[in-house]
């Protein structure tokens, strides 16, 4: 068993169990009986097939609320982990009662299968587990003891580590007993499942050297965690290995420094009087003599054709011992000649931890290992420094590494820590930065980068939808794994580009962060503080229109504070409308409209490219504030049909057409074809003559009912068509045929055009309902877009047979409401232009729609 005690294990732990699939939970509590139970400990198994409690884990959490909280807000409320406990009534008054997703009670289950079927005494946990799971010698004794007691004895954990091996075994039984004929392995399938989770937890870690590399290239760094390729782009003509060589060398004249009482004797005269050119000379002499020189008759022995290589390492590490000099020197006049190099060059464990909240409310534990750490007596700072040998090929990469070695050593030391870089080749350079710079990096470039690392660790070749290439194509030329990224991602290259992950860079270039970002967010701050809301400013993110202002409330402040203040922030900011305030993971988002506001180039997304017949068809929705492109898949139940709406001047024109024309540039017009419905006549008028159409584009009501139906009747006959073949879908029947079906589109814009005459109505009502029900495996999709989202006009017929929702700005919260559902009133302020959100489930993305200047058909 694992018996923990400490408060940062406990965390740690907890942190990695959120990733499980199932856990089985018991609680042990003290006092139970009186009117102050308290919560003594949390057991937790992750590993079902264990049978003696070895693998269990033991929170000891008597007194802890803070680790009861955490666990119950990173464990108990996330719907994503099955938790299975056996009296779930008595364990969840501790674990956060009604607020608890996903629980199994085995209690319950036991029930239903009744105890005459169990054939077992009684229903308690020990009964069952002695009776129905034969365990021998099950204490059911210890658990009336003390747990309010410290120490507890060996006999009391136990105890405590059986209860959930327990629990697991008698789940297993109990569902196979209820399931035999759909779990008819349910040890292999636990066991499975329980190394998937091992695995899973094992492959989630990530590290500070990782991060640098998916900034420098993903497909390298996908490479590097998967298969453990080497990963650093090396300049050309240079020797192998020496990296290592001057890793070594670097910590060998610290070590030397700190033990060698030579050195000490340079730094004797009164700091008035050292001289760092005199100094420097006399220490690189030394460490020629001691270490430099040994080390390079060695390797020539081995190798000689290292040897030039290592002379201009040493000329670098000239330049190292110089900068280390310099920075003794002045330390010098705080500490004595005995003391200053030991004060200087901090001994500290190197390995660092932590566990990162990302924007989709998950962690990621991110680990490293520093170089060299250092004090800094006069500037009264750490300083983190990292040893390279070339200089960085990716400057942003490296910022994003360094940041992490500072951020991790913050959370460990409360303290701030400076980074700095040394290079040695092709000459010694240093870049410095401040810890004010690299807590700014962390929070705004960090966790968005680790999601992305996460979302690329998922793919599998030869799926669709790979990791990016790099943005900069020059490091292609010094790739150590040119050869394998060209042949592994080779099979990918017929799915459609991905620029919007390819381009985040080139889109920062062109959308860069407004100079007046940071000091909008601390005027925000400041004006909340005004109203006696305290808060703290984290950063910011720039979107084509508008900045999101990150925001951590204080402890004891209401985010509901946060959100009634909308209008006073809209007069105290000058803002022409309410600013949007939501929740997030971590902070509370302000977006607030960016004064010089850009667009999303629809050139800069979408290249022409068709794709083969069996390729996913998707929609273009618009750039998030990554600047990536999110799409929808037809094929997909949750967005094979689309409402939109937006009023006049909402971008709604603008986003169907940059919509359609996402389509046309990848699938050719004999593997789809588009019908467009505009009955205001200025939305498509550059489409009328494509040879994608199904029909001529549709303006008059007569005619639009009488496409509608067509749709109805090539559903059925496609039905038909499908059934004589034996199969299901579209997708299947294309597999099977020599003459594939082509999808088919219908884009219907202002669809309250027609809902002023009964008849129209009800033609145009029945046939969305039967094509929304039942039209998407056949390959036919609709996208009914209008600028009045009233009750009147989209009933809720329609509404409930169009799951994909996109909302533009709309008149009213009224009409928020009807697009998005529920009670989402944010599309009345949105900032038009192509401003949006686009709803996936219950998530709600904000995105700028592109922009197509000049409408390009492709030619066929």
């Amino acid at each position: 068993m694992h018996y923990l005690i400490e408060a940062a294990e406990i965390q740690s732990l907890i942190s990695k169990l959120a990733t499980a699939k199932t856990l089985w939970l018991d609680t042990e509590v003290a006092n139970w009986n009186t009117y102050s139970p308290k919560l003594s400990l949390i057991q937790v198994l992750a590993e079902p097939i264990d049978s003696t409690g070895t693998s269990a884990y033991i929170l000891d959490v008597m007194g802890k609320h803070d680790l009861a909280t955490y666990f119950i807000n990173q464990i108990m409320v996330n719907p994503q982990i099955e938790k299975v406990f056996h009296n779930a009534s008595f364990d969840l008054k501790y674990l956060g009662g009604q607020l608890a997703k996903n629980v199994t009670c085995t209690l319950q289950l036991a029930r239903k299968v009744t105890r005459q079927r169990l054939q077992v005494s009684n229903l308690q946990l020990k009964t069952l587990a002695a009776e129905l799971c034969k365990f021998s010698n099950v204490d059911a004794e210890e658990g009336r003891s003390d747990w309010g007691k410290r120490p507890l004895s060996e006999k009391q954990l136990q105890y405590a580590a059986m209860d959930t091996v327990y629990l697991a075994a008698v789940h297993r039984r109990l569902l196979e007993i209820s399931n035999p004929n759909v779990i008819n392995n349910i040890v292999d399938m636990l066991n499975n499942n329980s190394k998937q989770s091992k695995n899973k937890s094992e492959n989630s870690s990530l590290t500070a050297t990782k991060v640098r590399v998916a900034f420098e290239c993903p497909r390298l760094f996908y490479l590097n965690h998967k298969f453990g390729d080497k990963a650093i782009f090396c300049p050309p003509n240079t020797v192998v290995g020496i990296g290592n060589a001057f890793h070594q060398l670097a910590d060998d004249f610290v070590s030397l420094a700190i033990a060698e009482p030579q050195f000490k004797t340079f730094f004797k005269p009164a700091a008035s009087n050292l001289n760092v050119e005199e100094i420097s000379s006399q220490m690189q002499q030394l460490f020629y003599q001691l270490k430099f020189y040994p080390y390079l008759q060695e390797i020539i022995k081995k190798e000689a054709s290292k040897a030039p290589a290592l002379l201009q390492v040493w000329y670098g590490l000239q330049g190292l011992i110089k900068r280390f000099v310099e920075l003794l020197v002045i330390n010098r006049r705080y500490c004595s000649a005995e003391t200053v190099i030991s004060n200087t060059f901090v001994s500290e464990e190197r390995s660092l931890e932590h566990y990162f909240d990302l924007p989709n409310g998950t962690q990621q534990r991110v680990g490293g290992e520093f170089d060299c750490l250092v004090f800094n007596f006069e500037l009264k700072r750490l300083c983190v420094v990292e040893f390279k040998t070339y200089q960085p090929v990716d400057p942003s990469a490296q910022l994003a590494q360094v940041s992490l070695y500072s951020y991790m050593l913050w959370q460990k030391k409360k303290v701030a820590v400076d980074s700095a870089v040394y290079c040695v080749l092709p000459e010694f350079k240093e870049y410095y930065y401040s810890w004010e710079q690299l807590e700014s990096a962390v929070h705004q470039l960090i966790p968005y980068k680790l999601l992305q690392m996460q979302q690329w660790l998922t793919w599998e070749s030869p799926h669709p939808n790979p990791p990016p290439p790099t943005t900069q194509p020059h490091l292609c030329k010094i790739c150590p794994q040119q050869q394998k990224c060209q042949t592994f991602f080779a099979d990918t290259e017929l799915d459609p580009p991905q620029p919007t992950l390819e381009k985040v860079e080139e889109f920062t270039k062109k959308n860069p962060p407004s100079p007046n970002a940071d000091v909008m967010g601390e005027e925000l701050a400041a004006t909340l503080q005004s109203f006696k809301i305290k808060v703290d400013y984290q950063g910011s993110i720039v979107g084509p229109a508008f900045i999101r202002v990150k925001l951590k409330p204080h402890l004891g402040v209401s985010v509901n504070s946060i959100l009634r203040l909308s209008n006073d922030l809209q007069v105290q900011l000058g803002l022409a409308n309410p600013p949007l305030i939501a929740p997030q993971a971590g902070y509370v988002s302000v977006d607030l409209p960016r004064p010089d506001r850009q667009i999303a180039s629809f050139e800069d997304y979408i290249q022409p490219q068709f794709l083969p017949p069996t390729a996913p068809v998707k929609i273009a929705i618009g750039v998030n504030l990554e600047g990536q492109l999110l799409e929808a898949e037809l094929s997909d139940p949750n967005t094979c049909h689309f409402l939109i709406g937006g009023t006049p001047g909402s971008g709604k024109s603008e986003f169907l057409r940059s919509l359609l024309l996402s389509l046309l540039n990848r699938h050719s017009p004999q593997h789809l074809k588009i019908a467009l419905v505009d009955p205001k006549r200025v939305t498509f008028p550059e489409f009328e003559q494509m040879p994608w159409l199904y029909s001529p584009v549709v303006k008059d009501s007569d005619r639009a009912t009488e496409l509608m139906e067509e749709l109805v009747a090539e559903m059925e006959s496609r039905y038909q068509q499908f059934e004589k073949v034996g199969c299901a879908d579209l997708s299947t029947y294309n597999h099977r045929s020599t003459k594939p079906l082509p999808r088919i589109v219908c884009i219907f814009d202002e669809y309250a055009d027609f809902m002023a005459e009964k008849e129209i109505r009800i033609v145009l009502e029945q046939s969305i309902k039967r094509l929304g029900a039942m039209a998407r495996a056949a390959g036919i999709h609709l996208i009914i877009a209008t600028q009045r989202p009233e009750a009147k006009v989209v009933t809720p017929i329609i509404r409930s047979n169009l799951p994909g929702r996109v909302a533009l700005r709309t008149a009213s919260e009224a009409d928020s409401k009807i697009v998005l559902g529920g009670t989402q009133t944010a599309a009345a302020y949105l900032l038009g232009k192509g401003d949006l959100f686009y709803q996936i489930g219950a998530q709600l993305h904000r995105l700028q729609s592109l922009f197509a200047k000049n409408i390009r058909i492709p030619s066929t």
